[in-house]
């Protein structure tokens, strides 16, 4: 009988396990979309390196249907342990690199890991400009944000300050005016002109809020409780401080394009978001993307709009696996 023949150092020892359906993202729309998926009963796996996306850094969520009051982070971690409970893994890392592969999607983590899946679904979120300043993450939901829209209503009758100087930022002050007791924007330019002749009219004519040019947040103040106010910094050098219940940071966010640009999905042009239809399907046969990197919830960005797409992708997926 003839010898085996050996093994030729480039053949795999074993084929690799390959996934129906890989997700990339722990926020509100990857986990969603986990949820349905294992309903379809199909075959999931999920890796990202931060739960909750935006949802786990609000603080407390008071417009989560069903849910109210709850503790952003909190909330997230309920929506992973529900998808835990149908036996859907969930890795704790990030995917560096998708590359397509005999039919199918490789992702490779940054542990050296890699993924093999027939469809894909993108959810990773945006990545919000911070003012760079020492305590900002430690007080992030202890009284600095990043979404004024959610976390406008928790601060009844305090004070409040609102950075930014475009559209999001007035209408971030304008928010929060109807709920505190008094609101600043603070806008390092000496103009505003992003927000538009209507924004910048209504902020004229709000008696309780102030707006501050040619100033920046030099630096954050607070204890171990959290944030309790700014310093700020004229162009000319003055410096003063607020006494503040919270800080909006609404300098802008970048949705997360790399990984899908890389293999060829199409952004919005005008947003620089990922384009989806309805359905959440890209422009590239088995790629999805659901959530806040892309343009099918703009201009809600809600948790509730992340996980409802979630859901819509994880449905497209299912009718795309069986060739619907």
């Amino acid at each position: 009988m003839a010898a085996p023949r050996p093994r030729s150092r480039r053949e795999p020892l074993l084929t690799p396990h390959v996934h129906d359906l890989l997700i990339i993202g722990q926020g509100a729309a990857g986990l969603s979309a986990a949820l349905y998926a294992a309903r379809y009963r199909l075959d999931v796996i999920v890796a990202g390196d931060q739960l909750g996306g935006e949802t786990a850094l609000a603080g407390t969520v008071e417009n989560y249907p069903g849910v109210p009051g709850a503790n952003g982070f909190e909330l997230m971690q309920q929506f992973r342990r529900q998808v835990a409970a149908l036996d859907v893994p969930i890795l704790d890392e990030r995917v560096s690199a998708v590359v397509a592969e005999n039919g199918r999607w490789t992702a490779s983590l940054d542990d050296g890991r890699e993924l093999h899946a027939r469809a894909l679904i993108f959810a990773h979120g945006r990545r919000r400009k911070q003012l760079g300043l020492p305590h900002e993450r430690e007080w992030t939901g202890r009284g600095v944000s990043y979404c004024s829209t959610c976390d406008a209503p928790l601060h009844r009758d305090g004070v409040v300050a609102v950075v930014g100087g475009g559209a999001s930022a007035a209408e971030g002050a304008l928010l929060s005016a109807r709920f505190a007791r008094h609101a600043y924007l603070l806008h390092r330019g000496d103009v505003l002109v992003r927000p538009g002749p209507m924004l910048v009219e209504a902020l004229r004519t709000v008696p309780n809020i102030t707006v501050k040019l040619g100033t920046v947040v030099s630096e954050l103040l607070g204890d171990e409780s959290g944030l309790t106010g700014v310093r700020i910094r004229t162009a000319s050098g003055i410096e003063s401080e607020l006494q503040l219940d919270g800080l909006f940071v609404e300098i802008g966010a970048d949705p997360q394009v790399e990984l899908p640009l890389s293999v060829g999905v199409a952004l919005n042009p005008h947003t620089g978001e990922v384009h989806v239809d309805r359905l959440m399907r890209t422009n590239v046969a088995g790629l999805f993307a659901a959530g806040d990197l892309t343009d099918g919830s703009s201009p809600v960005k809600q948790t509730v709009v992340a996980a409802a797409q979630g859901a819509i992708a994880a449905y497209s997926v299912y009718e795309h696996l069986r060739g619907a």
